[in-house]
């Protein structure tokens, strides 16, 4: 299981990458391998402010349809195209070219409610 150290990680597994005032969220290795093969990603918050534990958009895979947490307050900034013409990218690499939005930073001290790779592990039995 890949759970890269630099990452934070929600409980509704998703995952975020901090770069200064904005973040890159996607859903982790997890996530993807326990949804199978992702088919459709349905993103409609572009330009839109959402709260922590808001519902930001939803992930589509073979057998069912799961949604998207955000996991900090602030605006959704972008959508990562690359998934409109290929959501696989979401299951060959879920931390790199399968990430699904950029997001401005509303609230910094939200960051110290997500989960470190560690914690993750033991949330999901690792």
């Amino acid at each position: 299981m890949n759970l890269p150290e630099n990452l934070k990680y929600t409980k509704d597994h998703e995952w975020i990458r901090i770069d200064g005032d904005v973040a890159y969220v996607g859903i982790t290795d997890f996530a993807q391998s326990e949804l199978g093969d992702i088919v459709y990603v349905d993103i409609d918050t572009v330009d839109k402010e959402v709260n922590q534990e808001d519902v930001f958009g939803t992930v589509e895979a073979v057998k069912t349809v799961s949604d998207l947490f955000s996991p900090l307050s602030g605006t959704v900034l972008e959508f990562n195209e690359k998934l409109e013409g290929s959501p696989e990218l979401v299951n060959s690499d879920p931390y790199g070219e399968g990430w699904i939005i950029k997001m401005s930073i509303g609230d910094n001290s939200q960051v110290d409610s997500l989960l470190s790779a560690e914690a993750y592990r033991e949330l999901i039995g690792q």
